[in-house]
């Protein structure tokens, strides 16, 4: 099942939203700096804010796109804040 992740840097004051199919995996490859011309290998300290997993892969990267789309970072505090911003989007892009 994949996942859809966002990651915050106190450093940079910048959220980062991103899927992937392995969460671990992936959130190891930021943490490591494994894509060193990658937009997270520009801070130290990545932390999950937040973290929507069982969907499909095509949902979550629709979810991705949506949430980036959105350009918000109130909207990206308010999906950390109320969970039931995530159950609308899970049936939105079902």
């Amino acid at each position: 099942m994949a996942a859809v992740y966002i990651l915050y840097s106190k450093e940079l004051n910048k959220f980062y939203v991103g899927s992937c199919q392995d969460f671990e995996l992936r959130f190891h490859e930021h943490i490591e700096k494994v894509y060193p011309n990658s937009f997270t290998a520009n801070s130290d300290d990545w932390q999950l804010v937040a973290l929507f997993e069982n969907l499909s892969y095509s949902q979550a990267r629709s979810i991705e796109s949506h949430i980036k789309k959105m350009k918000s970072i109130v909207y990206i505090q308010n999906l950390v804040k109320y969970p039931e911003m995530v159950d609308k989007l899970k049936q939105r892009y079902k």
